[in-house]
């Protein structure tokens, strides 16, 4: 048979395909086969255009895989007992390298006693490895001693633990029901003292709830200045207002709104006022109502007015 050319073979195809209605075509003619892709073909195709699907198969595969193969390696506990014990000889081998361990402790801004109190509250055996010591940890504890307003801590270069503490500078001696202790100028507690003779640099306060009006006192102190020498100190009554103390049981009675400016307008009539007010035989300058203030004499200077009232009417007092 002689062959084909293209054209006419395209035209046989058509015609005796059975998809045409023709009939198969003679023996021996070599039909091309059909370029379409198969059903399963084309469905797989179009999964692979799929982003999803190709992520999945190039991550999730081999990620199954591994998986699957360590679930079998780790199910033996002998494997999973020399596994863990052979992690944990790294990380002893690399926490135990030298310049991990940290062998000494500094303490910096701190006195004797507050550096004294740091090292007995950290009980570091050294040497240490820095990945045994909780910084977090130790600095809270350090910040909890009463003497330490601000505390960091850092691991220097050859292995160093460097602590640098600023301490709370006592402003006033606390007199309460608890006893004697130290305040700063915040109020708070810095230490306790056993007797005012430890600290007779500072002034006094004294009362239930003083030490949460600290700053306060301190304003009332610097302007009690000119008479600091009889200064001994102040009473917080009332949990509303202050007292000024001074020697021979003098007491200025001070309002709870503006005690500073009340305080400075008493010292006024004090330098006013001929020999001085404040040196007289007082017991009390009531300043509670600051437009009537009011006076009150010593028991001995009452007497003595009273005497002086006699003479002057001419009759003999009782």
């Amino acid at each position: 048979m002689p062959s084909l050319t293209g054209v006419t073979r395209g035209r046989i195809q058509r015609a005796y395909h059975p998809a045409h209605g023709g009939a198969e075509l003679p023996p021996g003619t070599r039909v091309k086969a059909d370029p379409a892709p198969s059903r399963w073909a084309y469905r797989m195709q179009r999964l692979m255009l799929t982003p999803l699907f190709r992520h999945g198969l190039r991550l999730g595969l081999p990620l199954a895989a591994a998986f699957l193969i360590g679930s079998i390696y780790f199910a033996s506990d002998a494997r999973r007992t020399a596994f863990n014990q052979t992690l944990s000889d790294m990380r002893d081998a690399i926490e135990q390298r030298e310049e991990f361990m940290v062998k000494l402790m500094k303490v910096d801004g701190a006195g004797e006693e507050v550096a004294q109190d740091i090292r007995e509250i950290l009980p570091v055996e050294f040497p240490v490895s820095s990945f045994h010591l909780e910084l977090d940890h130790m600095r809270d504890t350090i910040a909890g001693l009463d003497a330490v307003e601000k505390v960091s801590l850092r691991i220097k270069p050859g292995g160093v633990l460097q602590v640098d503490v600023t301490e709370r500078i006592p402003t006033v001696v606390w007199r309460s029901a608890r006893g004697l202790e130290l305040l700063d100028e915040g109020g708070y507690r810095v230490a306790p003292i056993a007797s005012r003779y430890d600290r007779l640099d500072l002034p006094v306060i004294a009362g239930e709830g003083a030490d949460k009006h600290v700053a306060q006192a301190l304003r009332l102190i610097a302007a009690a200045a000119p008479v600091a020498p009889r200064l001994r100190g102040l009473e917080w009554v009332g949990q509303r207002r202050w007292d000024v103390v001074l020697d021979r049981g003098l007491r200025i009675l001070l309002p709870e709104d503006k005690p500073v400016q009340t305080l400075e307008r008493v010292l006024a009539l004090d330098t006013i006022t001929p020999n001085g007010m404040l040196e007289r035989d007082l017991a009390v300058v009531d300043m509670r109502l600051p437009q009537r203030p009011t006076i009150r004499l010593n028991t001995n200077a009452v007497e003595e007015l009273r005497k002086i009232k006699a003479d002057e009417l001419g009759v003999t007092s009782r």
